[in-house]
C-alpha cells in the first residue's frame, strides 16, 4: 500500500510463521525434550527423598539419636539439592530458560533477516507484525508466505 504515493507498507502474520516454520517447530520439540527430562529427574529426586523420609518414619522410634541425625541431616541435605536443581533448572536464570532464550532469538534473527530480505526485493519500506495489532489488511499485502518462502529457501541452501 502507498501512503501519499510514497510509502509501500506490508504485514505478516508472524504467529503463522511461528506455526508453519519447520525450524521453529523442531525447535519447540527439542525444547519440549529437555523440559520431559527435567521433570524425569526431578520425579526421581523426589521419589529418593520420599523415601529418605519413609525409612526415617518407619525407624526413627528404634534407633538411636546419632542414627536420627544423620537421616535427618540427609532428609535436609536431599531436599537442598532438590530446590538446587529447580533453580538451576527452571528458575529464572535456569537452563530452560537460558536454552528457550537462545533458541528463539536465533529463530527470531532468522525470521528477521527473511523479512528485511523480502522487503527490499519487494520494495516495501515497511512491514508490519499483523499478529499484534492488525485490525485489517488487504491480503495483497500479507507477505507471510513470501517470508515463509524465503525461510524455506534459505534453510536448503543452509550446509549442516
Amino acid at each position: 500500500m502507498t501512503i501519499f504515493g510514497q510509502l509501500k507498507v506490508g504485514y505478516v502474520i508472524s504467529q503463522k510463521i511461528q506455526s508453519e516454520y519447520e525450524e521453529f517447530k523442531e525447535a519447540q520439540s527439542q525444547l519440549q525434550l529437555e523440559v520431559k527430562k527435567v521433570q524425569f529427574e526431578f520425579q526421581e529426586m523426589q521419589k529418593e527423598l520420599d523415601s529418605l523420609r519413609q525409612g526415617f518414619e518407619t525407624q526413627k522410634l528404634m534407633s538411636s539419636q546419632d542414627w536420627r541425625r544423620q537421616k535427618e541431616q540427609e532428609i535436609k541435605d536431599k531436599e537442598i539439592a532438590i530446590q538446587n536443581f529447580q533453580a538451576k533448572k527452571v528458575g529464572p536464570d535456569g537452563d530452560l530458560v537460558k536454552k528457550e532464550y537462545q533458541m528463539t532469538n536465533e529463530l527470531i534473527f532468522k525470521i528477521n533477516e527473511a523479512v528485511e530480505k523480502v522487503a527490499i526485493d519487494k520494495g516495501y519500506d515497511f512491514i508490519f507484525d499483523g499478529s499484534i495489532s492488525l485490525l485489517y489488511g488487504k491480503p495483497t499485502h500479507d507477505l507471510t508466505d513470501d517470508v515463509l518462502h524465503e525461510l524455506r529457501k534459505v534453510g536448503r541452501n543452509t550446509p549442516n
